[in-house]
């Protein structure tokens, strides 16, 4: 009888809860994401390999994402965030185009390069943040001698979730230059805001946090003590405006480690995807170690408890979905 039911439901377009109902509101995350690590000195010839099948302008973004490996097939680093490794060969641009999604960058190697974003362009330097908030104008270009790589990171699945993707391409390839470079950084950089800026934006009108600034800061702050035992020094890109985060949806940030350290166990809600700009050392996730020096790329799972052993002082940079997690009231985090 109870299948016959069903069959009936089925033809209505309906299912009982009651069969579904320990899957769709579960104890505890039990994602399919998995903890996974991507190493640089692997993925760096298939990255340049990329170059030579295809052209920055033919791929429009030639990018190899790191899709998870609980994942597949939906080109998802976390179960809500992408990751890629983004290449630039000397004398190309990458055309000018806008979306809905809102990106990240962290430059990994390489001079010469450079992004546009709304007018202005700026140079890319090895450990530079860079931010494309959603519907701006951006392009990307190398004028130096050797190739550029950078690790995007974007909310293409949260987007996607919820069906609000839309693309434009600019009608020229490169956008035009309309503000100098530094324009960003010299108005909203320095503690201060023009007298008309409209505060109620969320993303940040900084888009650029050049890395020579944040590692003078980290650096600073090592000589205060004040070590996180879980986190070390650890710190959030901004929006200078409003003291949130820097994109509304995603925190990003960096996390000094001292040298032979290792923090105390931590897990939290939101999924994070780590990369590793100077130093090594290893994540103990579980009962599992994953090895990690510069350059590398790692996921920690939701709800998974892990700590971070350094070998020498180094820099971690990282992001998640924690704004979205916090602001809809379901974060949660644990120590020890």
């Amino acid at each position: 009888m109870a299948e016959l039911f069903r069959d009936r439901l089925q033809q209505q377009n309906m299912t009982p809860l009651w069969d579904v109902f320990k899957d769709l509101v579960a104890k505890e995350p039990n994602s399919g994401c998995e903890a996974t690590l991507w190493r640089y000195c692997d993925a760096r010839p298939a990255v340049l390999e990329a170059g030579e099948v295809i052209s920055a302008s033919d791929a429009e973004r030639r990018v190899l994402i790191l899709e998870n490996p609980g994942l597949k097939g939906q080109s998802r680093t976390t179960t809500s965030l992408y990751a890629g490794l983004q290449l630039v060969l000397p004398g190309e641009s990458a055309p000018a185009h806008r979306h809905s999604q809102s990106a990240l960058r962290l430059v990994i190697e390489g001079d010469g390069g450079y992004t546009t974003v709304n007018g202005e362009r700026v140079p890319m330097a090895p450990g530079d943040f860079i931010i494309t908030p959603a519907g701006c104008w951006h392009d990307h270009g190398n004028d130096g001698g050797e190739p550029v790589v950078w690790l995007d990171g974007l909310d293409i699945p949260m987007i996607g979730l919820l069906d609000a993707s839309f693309v434009e391409h600019h009608p020229d390839h490169v956008q035009s230059v309309t503000r100098p470079s530094g324009d960003a950084l010299a108005r909203y950089g320095s503690g201060l805001l023009p007298v008309n800026y409209d505060a109620s934006l969320s993303s940040s009108p900084l888009f650029h946090y050049p890395y020579a600034r944040t590692l003078d800061a980290l650096n600073r702050l090592r000589q205060s003590g004040e070590v996180d035992p879980c986190h070390g020094l650890k710190f959030v890109f901004a929006n200078p405006a409003t003291g949130g985060p820097a994109i509304p949806g995603i925190e990003a940030f960096v996390q000094g480690l001292q040298a032979n350290t290792t923090t105390e166990a931590y897990r939290a809600t939101d999924a994070t995807v780590f990369s590793v700009i100077s130093g090594s050392g290893r994540m103990h996730l579980d009962d599992r170690v994953f090895e990690w020096s510069e350059h590398d790329t790692f996921v920690v799972p939701s709800w998974c408890r892990y700590q971070l052993e350094s070998h020498n002082e180094g820099v971690l940079f990282g992001f998640s979905d924690r704004p979205l997690q916090r602001y809809l009231g379901v974060l949660r985090e644990e120590r020890g």
